[in-house]
C-alpha cells in the first residue's frame, strides 16, 4: 500500500516513503548517472538502503518523501534534511530516476517542498548542493529563485575525477510562494 500524500502539486504527488519502496529506491540508486549525483562512490546493496530507511528515512528528523506521478508511480525522492529549527534553516536534496527526468517533476516537487519548508515549517534558509557537472540540478534551483552562493572547486572525488559543488540558498522573503511559481511555470 502506497504512502500518506503529504504534497499535491498539479503533475507530482509527494508521499512518505514505505517499506515496500525500497526496491525501487535501491534500484534507482544504483543507476549509474543517479547514484553519481548524489555524490555516491559504490553501489548500495539493499541491506544498506534498508538500514538507511530504518535509521533516518522513518525518522522525524528529516522530511523523506517519494515523487510520485501518473497513477501512484514512483519516479524520484526528495529530501529536507539537516533542519534545524532554532536557526531556521535547512538543506534540500533531490534525485530523479531517468525515465522521468526532463518532465519537470523535480522542479515541480521541489517548488512544493521549498513552499512547505517556508510555510509550514517557518524557515528562514533553504540550502542546495550540486555538483558542477549536473547542469540539470542546478536548473532546477535557479528556476525556483535560489541564488548560486558559491562553488567549493574539485571539492569532491567521483569516478575517478575531482569536481566541484555549487552551493545554491533561498531565503523566506525571496520565495513567492508555490502558486506564484506554478503561474511563471505555465
Amino acid at each position: 500500500m502506497p504512502g500518506a500524500r503529504y504534497l499535491d502539486g498539479d503533475d507530482v504527488t509527494l508521499r512518505t516513503v514505505e517499506e515496500e519502496d525500497l526496491a525501487f529506491i535501491n534500484e534507482t540508486i544504483n543507476i549509474r548517472q543517479v547514484r553519481l549525483g548524489m555524490t555516491m562512490a559504490g553501489p548500495a546493496p539493499m541491506a544498506s538502503t534498508r538500514s538507511h530507511f530504518e535509521e533516518n528515512i522513518s525518522d522525524d528528523e528529516s522530511v523523506n518523501l517519494l515523487i510520485c506521478v501518473e497513477d501512484d508511480e514512483p519516479a524520484g525522492m526528495i529530501i529536507l534534511f539537516d533542519i534545524d529549527d532554532r536557526r531556521g534553516k535547512a538543506e534540500i536534496g533531490i534525485w530523479v530516476a531517468p525515465d522521468y527526468q526532463g518532465n519537470g517533476y523535480g522542479t515541480e516537487a521541489a517548488a512544493l517542498v521549498v513552499d512547505h519548508a517556508f510555510q509550514q515549517r517557518r524557515l528562514h534558509r533553504v540550502l542546495a548542493r550540486v555538483l558542477t557537472t549536473n547542469d540539470a540540478s542546478a536548473r532546477i534551483w535557479e528556476k525556483l529563485g535560489f541564488t548560486h552562493e558559491g562553488t567549493l572547486r574539485e571539492s569532491e572525488f567521483l569516478d575517478g575525477e575531482h569536481v566541484g559543488m555549487r552551493y545554491f540558498g533561498l531565503l523566506e522573503d525571496e520565495w513567492d510562494g508555490f502558486d506564484s511559481w506554478r503561474d511563471q511555470a505555465t
